[in-house]
């Protein structure tokens, strides 16, 4: 499950935010992920509750902002949204696509105190 060593990496941007920005608790995480990043949200949210325990994130809020799978058919010549990273165009049915959204992961806002 990598979503626990996500959940890790968030912990210490965290930390190094909270060094840099000089706060001491995180009350609300907002993650932007795409569908296509291989990140499974519930994993995600289960892994940040135990990761975040006895940090300065321990009681925070994680919100995930799903981002839709982006690509331009070549065939086309369209931007579509696809679900999944080898889906066929939903429009044209080609598979020669450029993705160009729905990759990331990050953090797109902190509330803290």
């Amino acid at each position: 499950m990598h979503e626990m060593s996500l959940c890790e990496g968030i912990l210490d941007v965290l930390q190094q935010q909270a060094k840099q920005q000089q706060f001491v608790r995180v009350k609300t995480v907002w993650l932007e992920i795409g569908k296509l990043s291989s990140v499974e949200p519930d994993a995600l949210r289960f892994g940040f509750d135990m990761v975040m325990q006895g940090s300065l994130a321990e009681s925070a809020t994680l919100e995930i902002i799903e981002v839709d799978g982006q690509a331009w058919c070549f065939a086309c010549q369209q931007q579509i949204i696809i679900e999944h990273r080898y889906d066929g165009c939903p429009l044209c049915g080609a598979y020669q696509l450029q993705i160009n959204d729905g990759e990331q992961m990050r953090i797109k806002e902190l509330e803290v105190a």
